[in-house]
């Protein structure tokens, strides 16, 4: 009985935070790159005064589904799209190194090359500023370069080169701002072999059905673990009036 009640209850608070997790999933199904968080459950001693046997349910971010999205042609000069594995380094609001796939770029009036969210991207050497009055194109090894729209015709100025690093998987964490960044905190070294694809953008790895469903399977668990506590609630009830008998 004890147990009984500690296992609900911890699983039906979870469910909720799992829920929210599926939820932001679903929200970011058309989000530029988005990577899906995965979640589980496990069952934990309660530690603390108490009997032995009561336990409790926990809510465990086992990592991030790091499948490839789809890829969608744009034809736009500054979008791109990482090609396998690999990641395009920003410098985050902190002013250390994060990682990120989304690859909708834009230059800001300043001349700097930025993600969508005002992030400066990151080249070999620092944040990658433009000329005025220039036309700019991004290679598939990263190489940034620009043509005068006002000098000599298609002379062609290399202003610099993306970052693309390519650290293992299991040693990235996802960050509160969406950005992924290595767990000892080190930033990566570039990695040659990871190219783009110019003109292109990778979508979201969300499956709509698929958070749908798992959405309806969590509400059930949520109705499982509340009549669970009704039920245990009404066994008491009953000992009780035994026990005044």
């Amino acid at each position: 009985m004890d147990k009984v009640i500690y296992t609900a209850m911890g699983g039906a608070s979870h469910t909720m935070e799992q829920q929210a997790n599926v939820s932001n999933n679903l929200a970011n199904a058309s989000t530029t790159a988005f990577k899906a968080q995965l979640n589980t459950f496990r069952a934990v001693p309660l530690v603390g005064d108490g009997l032995a046997t009561r336990t409790y349910v926990v809510d465990s971010t086992i990592g991030n589904d790091f499948t490839n999205g789809g890829l969608q042609q744009t034809g736009r000069a500054l979008d791109i799209a990482v090609n396998g594995d690999g990641w395009l380094a920003v410098q985050a609001p902190d002013g250390t190194e994060a990682y990120t796939r989304a690859g909708d770029l834009k230059i800001n009036e300043n001349g700097v090359l930025q993600t969508q969210n005002g992030l400066n991207v990151l080249g070999d050497t620092g944040p990658i500023t433009f000329e005025p009055q220039t036309s700019p194109t991004i290679a598939s090894d990263g190489t940034v370069s620009t043509i005068s729209l006002n000098g000599t015709p298609n002379a062609v100025n290399i202003v610099g080169r993306l970052k693309l690093v390519n650290p293992p998987p299991g040693t990235l964490v996802r960050g509160d701002d969406g950005l992924f960044r290595q767990g000892d905190g080190a930033d990566a070294d570039a990695d040659a072999n990871v190219t783009v694809s110019p003109g292109m953008l990778e979508s979201s790895n969300v499956n709509p059905i698929e958070a749908m469903v798992e959405m309806i399977n969590l509400s059930r668990q949520f109705d499982l673990h509340t009549k669970m506590l009704s039920m245990v609630e009404s066994n008491e009830t009953k000992a009780t009036s035994i026990m005044t008998l």
